[in-house]
């Protein structure tokens, strides 16, 4: 099933939902206004004419009366205890080598290693090969290979992309008009 988009009511990113939730907003009066092209029509039950309940639900959607919403999406995004959006933020590139793995053949190289004080963290970590990150150990990158790209903390918009399942093309025209420049979803 598509997932929805949730926005603040300042149009920034807070959640991707089910369409069954959407359509509890809706008819909770809670969606201030939608956008998309494509819409999911949801089917609930019969009134005592016969006549069949539907909510229409756009991919995209702004809850009114979201404040709290727009105060928790201040703060950074984590980096997290998986891999995935890690991977997905350096295009599955080791940062050492250049080359293109799959999942399975990539970790997570802390720049400044853990064992010398290195956090866990967006901007310490970047996507390496294993062969790469074994051969690096707990070396500096000065004593080890150059870094072919330079980590960044991902912004809401591009962490939506990034955790998105099934993006449609609305989901992404709109998170991908708000992506910085330095973005590499770009």
């Amino acid at each position: 099933m598509q997932q929805i988009l949730v926005l603040d009511i300042a149009g920034v990113p807070y959640d991707w939902i089910s369409q069954n939730d959407a359509a509890t907003q809706y008819a909770a009066k809670k969606v201030a206004w939608d956008i998309g092209d494509q819409v999911f029509m949801l089917r609930g039950g019969y009134n005592k004419d016969g006549e069949q309940s539907k909510i229409l639900i756009k991919p995209i959607i702004s809850i009114r009366n979201s404040e709290r919403m727009s105060r928790n999406s201040r703060h950074q995004i984590p980096l997290g205890d998986g891999n995935r959006l890690l991977y997905a933020r350096d295009r599955h590139i080791c940062a050492y080598c250049g080359e293109t793995f799959p999942y399975q053949e990539l970790s997570r190289d802390h720049i400044l290693p853990s064992s010398r004080g290195g956090k866990d963290v967006w901007e310490n970590c970047v996507t390496a090969c294993k062969d790469c990150n074994h051969a690096k150990g707990n070396k500096f990158v000065h004593d080890f290979k150059p870094l072919i790209y330079v980590p960044y903390a991902p912004c809401r918009f591009e962490h939506f992309i990034l955790s998105g399942r099934n993006v449609i093309a609305d989901q992404l025209e709109y998170l991908s008009a708000k992506l910085p420049r330095h973005s590499r979803l770009l």
